[in-house]
């Protein structure tokens, strides 16, 4: 199963979950504004896109419609507001795989 995590920058939120499950999933990360900018090819490559927020979502969607209609996009909802590596974002990242990623895992 490949999953892509996608937040802003990719800077903080999504390297942490791309390196966190890289022992359950192939991952990638990729932001919508800077850093490793996500583009068509990532969205190819993916089965499953993790965003961070609802708003990303949205902007996937406007950015690469016919891709979203072919994949399972899941919002863990996590904020802004941690710094890469963080103990409680990796916790988060933790709790929400539970509920968004393990039912994947085969």
């Amino acid at each position: 199963m490949k999953v892509l995590f996608v937040c802003n920058q990719n800077m903080h939120r999504s390297p942490t979950a791309e390196h966190l499950f890289s022992d359950k999933f192939e991952t990638r990360s990729r932001g919508l504004f800077g850093g490793a900018i996500i583009t068509e090819s990532d969205m190819s490559w993916a089965d499953i896109i993790a965003v961070m927020e609802p708003e990303q979502r949205i902007e996937l969607v406007k950015k690469f419609p016919a891709e979203c209609l072919k994949k399972r996009l899941l919002c863990l909802n996590v904020p802004d507001t941690f710094s890469k590596d963080d103990p409680a974002l990796i916790e988060l990242l933790e709790k929400k795989s539970e509920e968004f990623l393990e039912p994947f895992i085969q």
